[in-house]
């Protein structure tokens, strides 16, 4: 087995995606998935054994390309065993098959690697100036050149309430070239979606008659 295939890996199906650098809170509840839990947090911060794959399960699949997510930190523990943690996304992975031999659904699942891990100049600068814009509409910060410039399309995606299929199609294209054209089709609609509603607030607002200064 190569060293990106890994066998027994701890499995969450979920309704939702996560993508590396994402913080994605989660309250654990069933006992299942508290055992799961309780195993990742023997391992040591920062290595493979703290981590365990979301998948999106959907209406129709259990999509087969998930994201592996590293425990930060456990919230609360309830005094019947439940938990709220705090788990940051890491790298994205093909579920090969399941397991059924372990007391948590587990997989073999095998890290993916980009085919082109360098973005075009190009569709990096396109996606990070709406990605600019984006932030600057809807929190009035302006976000520094430097740090921007570091922004992967996954980093800046993290940050978006982006819908499930947006995500998950983010997460399986296996160029950082083509992350940054769609992401930047994403920003450009969440641009448009603002402005749409701040209209729609002005008129609320006006009550039907127009305001000159």
């Amino acid at each position: 087995m190569s060293e990106d295939k890994h066998s027994g890996y701890p499995l969450f199906p979920l309704g939702i995606v996560a993508l590396p650098s994402e913080g994605v809170p989660l309250h654990i509840f069933e006992d299942r998935y508290r055992r799961m839990i309780e195993h990742c947090l023997t391992g040591a911060p920062g290595t493979l054994e703290r981590s365990f794959g979301i998948l999106w399960l959907s209406d129709e699949e259990l999509k087969p390309i998930g994201c592996s997510c590293e425990i930060e930190q456990v919230l609360e523990r309830t005094e019947d065993g439940r938990m709220n943690i705090l788990v940051r996304g890491q790298r994205p992975f093909l579920l090969h098959e399941r397991q059924d031999s372990l007391p948590f659904p587990a997989g073999v699942i095998e890290f993916l690697h980009d085919d082109e891990p360098e973005s075009e100049p190009e569709a990096a600068r396109a996606a990070r100036e709406l990605y600019r814009e984006l932030v600057r509409q809807a929190t009035d910060r302006e976000i520094a050149q430097d740090e921007l410039d570091e922004m992967s399309a996954y980093r800046m995606a993290a940050t978006v309430e982006f819908d499930t299929d947006a995500k998950q199609e983010l997460l399986e294209l296996r160029s950082e070239s083509e992350r940054m054209r769609r992401l930047a089709v994403l920003l450009e609609s969440a641009i448009e979606r603002i402005s749409l509603l701040e209209r729609a607030q002005a008129r609320a607002r006006s009550n039907g008659k127009v305001r000159f200064a």
